[in-house]
């Protein structure tokens, strides 16, 4: 069953609770990457991404929190590829469980 997400909503799963799965969308797809607590986890190297659209950081390659934001408009050419890269990625590995308010 596929879900809307709102910002809030996907807060929540950031990992800090773990009765709940770890998301993170991408391009407006939320995906379920649980089965990579390791690294999506708190304390873990992309626990930055978990529980927000990520679109701009993962399109930037970058691992700071104030670019992991669902606006990736200003990426330019070159960074909107890496960012069309990390979807078919996270597309091919981890199932969507909805899209983004």
């Amino acid at each position: 069953m596929s879900s809307t997400f709102t910002h809030d909503e996907l807060a929540k799963h950031d990992g800090t609770d773990a009765s709940l799965p770890i998301y993170v969308a991408i391009k407006g797809s939320v995906f379920d990457v649980s089965t990579k607590k390791e690294m999506y986890g708190p304390g873990a190297g992309y626990h930055c991404f978990a529980g927000k659209d990520a679109s701009k950081a993962l399109g930037k390659s970058s691992l700071k929190p104030e670019d992991c934001v669902a606006d990736y408009s200003d990426l330019d050419e070159k960074e909107r590829k890496t960012l069309d890269d990390w979807f078919i990625f996270f597309e091919k590995r981890y199932p969507i469980v909805g899209k983004t308010a």
